[in-house]
């Protein structure tokens, strides 16, 4: 998006780091970072990764321009340091699980590999467009997993944390929504809108089935009656019934009504029941307030008669979690393997360059994914990566390697895809994961593992470092 070109969106210790290493003659130097999460947010079992083509786009538009700079230069950054910004573009290399893949705590999804200021510049941003996409996109997957079939419209401009509503309408349409209320998002991203009708504007009217009339009259084309204002079953309901016979005598036809409160598969069931009797069975039911996947479960166990789904605060807001909490961390520099270490063993990181494999068996289901040094072939065996005596076997399954190149020297090297085509790679992505690993409750623990390269190399770096201590 307009303004995300990687410069100022980021934190300050980063353009301060970027200095310190420009003073002493390392910003030049090539490093590598992986940008990885370490828990499945919603107590699930998997996370779909979305916003790699904003990150895309941002490394291809890196640049400071002079306000920008005058800006650093105001907050003390040095002439020398800012001279060096003003001619700087990113020029590395980058390699990603491609977006709508289904991703996995500890494993690299992106890996950047550039000169040392350049990787470090632009950490925040990369987070900032990974951690919540991804999340959106994962929560709006656990929807549409359990709707049915239903359409899906993202409602959630309203509650969203403010610009976020443009990335979390995207996001939503990627993990399977089919329409958002967000216009320009409609118009930026090419999505779907879709919408109804507030409360207000029927109480601006001393009489319902006068709004409704004037609505219907305004907006022929697709319209949706909310019917719940005053009583649904014995205002709302006989109200809409009215005005869509009057429609029909106009040759027009009312597209659908709307539920906003109350025992919803009850009232549905019961709207249901009166269209039909009314020769408007075409009608469709809409149905919304506070829905996400545990309530859409729910209320589809419940036999309802909702058609359409509109789901708002719940998805844009990643309820309950808020966050994925993905990081970006610096596995080699200076031709060497770089280890993070700390005493909680999960923080642990994997050094060096690196690929991801994931293996598939006969039927082409995903099985296990192993993360191995970047000069090794693929791997026979694995090891869990903080409990050592957990091993796993390979053989017998395929693997493939999960990190494509999307940048080189500074340019994509594939081309972008439409919203649509990365919504079906996230359905496909997900057909091809086991069921066990999909159900809400106690979803299998799907297995990532390391290679005994990357063991080892971990082991000799942390022993290294201990041992200066």
């Amino acid at each position: 998006m307009e303004g995300l070109n990687g410069n100022l969106y980021t934190d300050l210790y980063q353009l301060s780091m970027g200095q310190a290493y420009f003073e002493k003659n390392r910003h030049e130097n090539i490093a590598s970072f992986d940008y990885f999460f370490r828990k499945i947010p919603f107590n699930g079992g998997y996370v779909i990764t979305v916003g790699l083509e904003d990150v895309i786009e941002a490394l291809e538009n890196f640049r400071f321009t002079k306000e920008e700079i005058e800006y650093l230069e105001s907050i003390g950054f040095k002439p020398d340091y800012l001279k060096y910004l003003k001619k700087l573009k990113f020029t590395g290399d980058v390699y990603a699980v491609p977006e709508g893949g289904v991703v996995f705590p500890q494993e690299p999804v992106v890996r950047v590999v550039a000169p040392m200021i350049e990787a470090q510049l632009v950490e925040t941003m990369l987070l900032n467009l990974m951690n919540y996409q991804s999340l959106i996109a994962t929560k709006a997957a656990r929807i549409r997993h359990v709707a049915n079939g239903r359409p899906l419209a993202e409602f959630g401009m309203r509650r969203a944390h403010g610009w976020g509503a443009m990335q979390a309408s995207r996001a939503a349409v990627i993990g399977g929504f089919d329409s958002t209320s967000n216009v320009l998002a409609g118009k930026y991203y090419g999505i779907p809108v879709t919408g109804t009708m507030a409360h207000s504007y029927i109480q601006s009217h001393d009489e319902e089935l006068t709004a409704f009339r004037n609505f219907a009259e305004a907006r022929p084309e697709k319209c949706v009656l909310l019917v719940d204002t005053y009583d649904t079953l014995r205002s709302g309901l006989p109200n809409a019934i009215k005005v869509a016979k009057e429609m029909r005598s106009r040759g027009q036809e009312l597209n659908g009504i709307r539920l906003d409160s109350g025992d919803l598969a009850y009232l549905s069931r019961e709207a249901r029941k009166m269209l039909n009797e009314n020769d408007l069975e075409d009608v469709k039911i809409v149905a919304s307030n506070q829905l996400d996947e545990g309530v859409i479960k729910s209320l589809q166990e419940q036999n309802s008669a909702i058609d359409i789904y509109g789901v708002g605060t719940n998805l844009v807001v990643g309820k309950p979690d808020s966050a994925l909490d993905g990081v970006y961390k610096l596995a080699y520099a200076d031709n060497k393997p770089r280890l993070k270490i700390s005493e909680n063993i999960k923080k642990l990181t994997l050094p060096g360059m690196k690929r991801v494999h994931r293996f598939t068996n006969n039927e082409g289901q995903f099985v296990a994914d192993v993360i191995a040094t970047l000069d090794e072939k693929i791997p026979e065996k694995m090891i869990h990566p903080y409990e050592l005596d957990k091993e796993m076997s390979l053989k017998g399954f395929e693997g493939k390697e999960l990190l494509n190149q999307v940048m080189k020297n500074g340019e994509r090297t594939f081309d972008k895809r439409s919203l649509d085509e990365l919504k079906d790679a996230v359905q496909s992505n997900l057909s091809s994961l086991p069921d066990e690993h999909k159900r809400f409750n106690n979803p299998h623990i799907y297995k990532v593992g390391i290679s005994q390269n990357l063991l080892k190399l971990r082991q000799d770096l942390k022993n290294q470092k201990t041992s200066k201590l």
